[in-house]
């Protein structure tokens, strides 16, 4: 039997607003993913802590509050520094372009905006989950 692939889906600081986050997890629920959503405003130390308390392949974080920059980041750091740095970590949410390549240098896998198809997001996680 193949493994299913587990996605923790959380939303990093003080952004409360998670539609977007429940349907991106509802997406992935579909594809056949096990999905696990953390709910709103956790800490970057909260994000990394349930990651590998439920033991998940993928971090997907999304954010529409402008500090992705820190954010973000912050929660690969942590992941690293918790002996987790092989989870594949996606971002999502109003972010502007230029900060995509900064994001993707911090660690951040890819990062999928408004208007991403969510089939887009399955297909990204199903090849690049190692």
């Amino acid at each position: 039997m193949e493994k299913r692939i587990r996605v923790l889906v959380a939303k990093p600081g003080l952004d409360g607003h998670d539609r977007g986050a429940k349907v991106v997890a509802r997406a992935l629920r579909d594809a056949g993913f096990e999905v696990v959503y953390t709910g709103i405003r956790l800490t970057p130390e909260q994000i990394a802590e349930a990651a590998l308390q439920e033991d998940v392949d993928v971090v997907a974080m999304s954010l529409l509050s402008g500090a992705h920059n820190t954010l973000f980041p912050k929660v690969v750091t942590l992941l690293k520094e918790k002996g987790a740095a092989g989870k594949l970590i996606i971002g999502g949410g109003v972010i502007p372009d230029a900060d995509i390549p900064g994001l993707k240098a911090a660690g951040v896998s890819e990062v999928f905006t408004p208007g991403t198809p969510t089939n887009s997001i399955v297909d990204y996680i199903k090849a690049n989950v190692k």
